[in-house]
């Protein structure tokens, strides 16, 4: 099977240590990004490095006509893809359900569910068996939020990746004799700048201290989950949500 990846929102954090690490098993890699085309670049010289092909390639995932356009960039460039890693999503402001602006509300929905379901959809109808594709791998980045339900903060966001949780089980029932497994990492906390970039610094060492690891997650931690769910030592995984949380 050729190995050819499309990681969204892979130019930084879980997404870029996940693009680099696929490249370093051997994938040609399509980073997509949204806006910060320097970070993305980066990630793909990183993964060039490695000796395999990369692109960047700017699309709004919540957008379906985007993200048809970054699935055909991918085919034309690098060939069909193989494994798709929903990565790409918001947070949304810290709000509690009272003050929850609409903007907030729909943003997060557009990317975390939407996004999800339209990249899924472009890259069945490329995997599927049925279609004269090779098969292949989806990998949905989901949120121990779903679980826990953030109230007080991120209760939209934690709804937004229960629906994911979803959607992977659902999903993986539908495709699986495609060729096509389905698999989701639930991960806690992460040390990455999207906290920072949400208005929510501090959230990573607050976490930490009550966490039985005593830590965060880092991103590394995440994309080897992440592969491991991509590799044939996953051959039998489907409709798996893994959490991922350090004992939260």
């Amino acid at each position: 099977m050729a190995k050819v990846a499309i990681i969204t929102g892979g130019g930084r954090g879980i997404g870029a240590a996940t693009a680099i690490l696929a490249a370093k098993k051997g994938y040609d890699v399509c980073i997509n990004y949204a806006s910060d085309v320097g970070r993305a670049e980066e990630t793909a010289i990183a993964c060039r490095e490695q000796g395999v092909l990369a692109q960047a390639v700017r699309a709004d995932i919540a957008s379906s006509l985007a993200v048809e356009g970054l699935f055909q960039r991918c085919c034309e460039e690098l060939g069909p893809p193989t494994l798709l890693v929903n990565n790409a999503g918001v947070i949304g402001k810290a709000s509690t359900v009272q003050d929850l602006s609409d903007s907030v509300l729909h943003r997060t929905y557009e990317v975390n569910v939407y996004g999800a379901f339209y990249c899924a959809r472009a890259a069945i109808k490329r995997m599927s068996k049925e279609n004269g594709g090779e098969g292949g791998v989806i990998i949905n980045i989901s949120s121990l939020a779903a679980t826990l339900g953030s109230p007080g903060e991120y209760v939209h966001y934690a709804a937004s990746k229960a629906a994911i949780d979803t959607m992977t089980v659902g999903l993986a029932k539908e495709v699986g004799s495609l060729g096509i497994r389905v698999n989701a990492v639930q991960a806690g906390t992460v040390d990455t700048d999207i906290h920072r970039l949400e208005g929510n610094p501090e959230r990573p060492a607050m976490v930490a201290k009550s966490a039985p690891l005593g830590r965060v997650a880092t991103r590394q931690d995440i994309a080897e989950a992440v592969m491991w769910l991509a590799s044939d030592s996953a051959s039998y995984a489907t409709g798996t949500v893994l959490r991922l949380s350090g004992g939260l």
